[in-house]
Parts: structure tokens; sequence; C-alpha cells
């Protein structure tokens, strides 16, 4: 590669003195005359030939290394969209937050919102390690970037649950068992803490603002946020096959 930067850089420099420089035009004039009048047609043809072969070498070198830019073969495949997804991809394994007591899941504010929450199952364990690590890549980056704390409010769900859930009413899912990725342990349910207490409410504007930035944290790893479905649950997020 450095010899055809070498010779393309000479062919420049010929090139720009060409057009500079009068007088070296006429010089080269005089050269090409005298050699084609020692030259028998066929020789004179191989020269030519040759002199394009060897500047087209550099030039195509050139244009072939820089249609693929920068990148080796193994830099083409994938592109972190940040640091996070990066040190994801690369192998870090985080580990769960401490759990909350059981009691800061039975409170009024969450039992008016969520009044079946004390039977969810909160163990990391059961989720799916591809979707817990990702979910907890968004646990840290809503701590470390916008001073959130979150904590997991539901993850797998049984199948007898979901049946359970889906028969309180279409408010509170419509999805029967296995047709909720919470069966296969790609999917949870999850909500701030402030000073200790979880913060499921919408109509708190603290809790709105997370819930928006907690959304685009996890579409930015990989997972998809039911803040943008019909019947809008800002606290959950799936891991979904690619294309569905």
């Amino acid at each position: 590669m450095v010899l055809y930067s070498l010779l393309l850089f000479l062919c420049a420099g010929m090139a720009g003195a060409l057009l500079a420089f009068p007088a070296a035009r006429d010089i080269l004039a005089l050269a090409v005359r005298a050699i084609g009048m020692r030259l028998h047609a066929r020789h004179a043809a191989a020269a030519v030939a040759s002199v394009t072969l060897l500047g087209g070498l550099p030039l195509a070198a050139w244009l072939v290394s820089d249609a693929g830019g920068d990148e080796s073969p193994g830099e083409q495949a994938y592109h972190p969209v940040n640091l996070q997804v990066a040190q994801l991809l690369d192998g870090e394994h985080l580990a769960p937050p401490q759990p909350l007591p059981p009691l800061a899941f039975t409170t009024a504010e969450v039992t008016l919102v969520r009044p079946m929450l004390a039977g969810a199952s909160r163990d990391w364990a059961l989720l799916d390690d591809g979707f817990s690590q990702r979910l907890l890549q968004v646990f840290r980056i809503m701590r470390e970037q916008h001073g959130y704390d979150m904590a997991l409010l539901e993850g797998y769900r049984s199948p007898q649950r979901q049946d359970q859930l889906a028969a309180a009413g279409p408010h509170v899912t419509s999805a029967r068992a296995y047709q909720s990725y919470h069966q296969f342990g790609q999917a949870a349910d999850c909500a701030f803490v402030r000073s200790g207490k979880l913060v499921i409410s919408e109509r708190d504007p603290w809790a709105m603002r997370g819930y928006r930035l907690y959304g685009e944290t996890a579409e930015a790893v990989g997972l998809k946020w039911g803040g943008r479905w019909a019947m809008m649950d800002f606290g959950h997020v799936e891991l979904r096959a690619i294309g569905n």
C-alpha cells in the first residue's frame, strides 16, 4: 500500500508539472517524438500499454482501498450505537441490583396502580440472559446518565398467572398464556425508586419524564418498549426476535 501511494504521488507530481510549466510539455513532446521515430509501431504500442499499466495500478489500488474506507473485514459487520451497547456486546456481565424489601411492592400507591403485583416474580435468574443483560444495561444508563434508580416489578410470569391477569380484564392485559414474552423470560415491567419508595404512577411528572428516557434507552439496546403500543404500557419492555 505504501508503494502504491508513492507511485500515485509521483504520477500526480508529474501531471502537475506538465500542467503548470509549458516548457515541460515541450520537452515531453520532443522526447515522445524522438522515441516514436526510433521504435517500431509494435514496440511503441507495448510501451504505451506498459505506461498505462504502471500508472493504472496505483490508481486502481487507491480506488479499491478508498471504497472500503478504513475498516478491516472484521470491523464492517457491526457498529455499536454507543459505549454502553459496545460494552454489552463485548461480553460485560452486569449483576442485578439489590432487591427492594417485599413491603415496597404493597404500599397504597403501588397497589392502586398494580393491585396484583404481590404475586409477581422478581427473580432475575428466571429471565433470559440476553434480555436481562440488556435490561440491566438500561438500569445502569438510567442511573448514571439520568439520575433514575429503577426496580424490577415483574419478570418471568407463569402461564397460570398470565391467564389470571388476562381474566382481570383488558385494562390489565389482553394476552393469555404463552401469548406474552413474560412466559419466555424475555419481558419485564419496571418502575422507578425515589427516596426508597416505588414510583409507578404516570401522573407523576418526574416519573413520566423517566418513562420517556427509559423507553429511549431500552430501544437503544434493542428492546421493544410498551410505551409505543396502542394500549400504552410505559414500564414494559421485551426482547423480540429480529423482524418482530
